[in-house]
């Protein structure tokens, strides 16, 4: 088992292990009414999710990067960059990841990777240009905390299920309704199979929109423990919120759909339901959370 020197988080492995747990036990309860439901279509449906899931799963760190328009760069296209990351790899005593800028002037990183050895660490041209180093610093270690905390590869998988029911579905009711015919069975299939999609859905949903707020703040508690300055995280978070606020808001909705993956969400509302549905806690709640860490510190 890899070691690291990030602290250990046993909310959020005990969270992971939740979710994961429920959303398996959901999908095995929503396979098993889909080939009750469409019995001429269940070796459709399994092979088709089988391959798509190991898809997913083995290239989605590449799938991620290109579609946030990452290029790899090294330490002579990139030198402040690669010092920051070498200084928190070398502080954490992790591998040190592929690092990658994205030509966006919203500010933002972001890390992705099943494991260690895949990891790829990103940042905008508008988060290098705007950040002081230690700001920098402070937003690398949140984002290699989650490669530590291996909820990248959890979210990875668990944000998949939900589009896999939506493509199962597809296939289950193209293949049932070609080989069966248009009579009343038909009719009930077609009303059925949806609405049991939609709920799986929505509750995958929501499982996976719970963990992902609890993570960002447990990547924001590591990564000011890890390098003992929470002020400096802060003042990173409130820039990136603020400056991330003056983009425009065709730009922002274009990032909008890798929210999970990024610092900060690029566009938030203060909303309780959009709270409930988004992938970020609040500013005031991470904020808060960052001073008390500052409290703990100055204690000791």
């Amino acid at each position: 088992m890899n070691r690291n020197r990030f602290a250990p988080d046993r909310g959020l492995t005990t969270r992971m292990v939740v979710t994961m747990f429920l959303i398996g036990l959901l999908y095995v309860v929503f396979v098993g009414a889909l080939l009750a439901l469409l019995r001429g279509a269940w070796p459709t449906i399994l092979v088709i999710a089988g391959l798509l899931f190991v898809a997913q799963f083995w290239f989605s760190d590449r799938i991620a990067a290109f579609s946030m328009g990452a290029r790899e760069v090294t330490p002579e296209q990139a030198p402040e960059l690669h010092g920051v990351v070498d200084r928190v790899c070398a502080l954490a005593d992790l591998p040190k990841p592929k690092v990658a800028i994205a030509d966006s002037d919203v500010p933002n990183a972001f890390a992705t990777g099943r494991n260690q050895k895949n990891t790829v660490v990103c940042a905008t041209t508008g988060l290098l240009r705007r950040l002081e180093p230690d700001e920098l610093e402070g937003v690398i270690a949140h984002e290699l905390s989650h490669v530590a905390h291996k909820d990248v590869a959890v979210m990875t998988i668990a944000s998949f299920l939900g589009i896999l029911a939506g493509v199962i579905t597809r296939i289950g009711l193209w293949g049932g309704f070609r080989r069966g015919g248009r009579d009343a069975n038909t009719a009930m299939i077609a009303i059925l199979v949806p609405l049991v999609s939609a709920v799986v859905y929505a509750i995958s949903f929501l499982l996976t929109r719970m963990l992902s707020r609890y993570r960002e703040l447990s990547a924001d508690r590591s990564a000011a423990l890890l390098t003992g300055r929470p002020s400096a995280l802060a003042s990173a978070l409130t820039k990136v919120s603020g400056q991330i606020a003056r983009i425009p808001t065709e730009d922002l909705r274009a990032s909008q759909p890798f929210n999970a993956f990024y610092f900060a969400p690029a566009l938030s509302s203060g909303a309780s339901l959009s709270k409930l549905l988004s992938t970020h806690p609040t500013l005031e709640a991470r904020l808060e959370q960052l001073s008390q860490i500052t409290r703990e510190l100055d204690r000791r």
